[in-house]
């Protein structure tokens, strides 16, 4: 296992290179002369960054987790308070990010099969990333509506993630349509969590 390293220009160059090749040919069609030949590096250097192909996986698998919770919280904050518009936001995204990026849909769906050497390294965290947009989600929506009650905040956050993943699985509408209508959900169930219970 190679030792993390902290990020630097010509690693984050490496990396961005594999995942352009893994999106075009598949990570079982990605060698490291190609990624080195894409990133403007020598084939020893992309070695000496991350040790094997494998090492190059689990950068490039830990860098589409960072980026995707990162953008569900940018999505989520740029709404203020308006729960709805920020819910969907976010909502939107993941669907669009799930349909276009095939290593994201990898993550969130976990799914397996076929011989890419690379879903390993993605679907391990499935249950990292759903955890951490979870989190995301229940962060952003107790910093924006005060008394909740903190167990059906969380359940309806942990809701909504899991139908958004199930909505990636088995699509059955377009993006835009399935969007509003979990965002309408999830202001329901947010607005729940603040009503005191009877």
């Amino acid at each position: 296992m190679v030792e993390h390293r902290d990020s630097s220009p010509v690693r984050d160059g490496i990396v961005d290179a594999a995942r352009a090749l893994t999106v075009a040919r598949g990570w079982d069609g990605v060698r490291m002369g190609a990624v080195a030949t894409a990133a403007g590096v020598s084939r020893q250097t992309v070695y000496n960054e991350f040790g094997s192909k494998a090492g190059l996986a689990e950068a490039l698998a830990r860098r589409e987790v960072d980026r995707f919770v990162g953008d569900v919280r940018a999505a989520l904050g740029e709404h203020g308070a308006d729960v709805r518009a920020g819910a969907y936001a976010a909502i939107r995204h993941t669907l669009t990010a799930a349909a276009d990026n095939p290593l994201i849909k990898a993550i969130l769906t976990s799914a397996r099969g076929g011989s890419d050497e690379l879903l390993p390294y993605l679907t391990t965290r499935a249950d990292l990333v759903l955890t951490e947009a979870s989190g995301a989600l229940l962060e952003w929506a107790d910093g924006i509506l005060p008394g909740t009650d903190p167990v059906a905040l969380a359940f309806a956050a942990d809701s909504i993630v899991r139908l958004v993943v199930s909505h990636i699985v088995l699509p059955q509408a377009p993006v835009d349509q399935t969007a509003r209508a979990l965002a309408d959900l999830a202001l329901h169930l947010f607005l729940q969590a603040t009503t005191p219970a009877r």
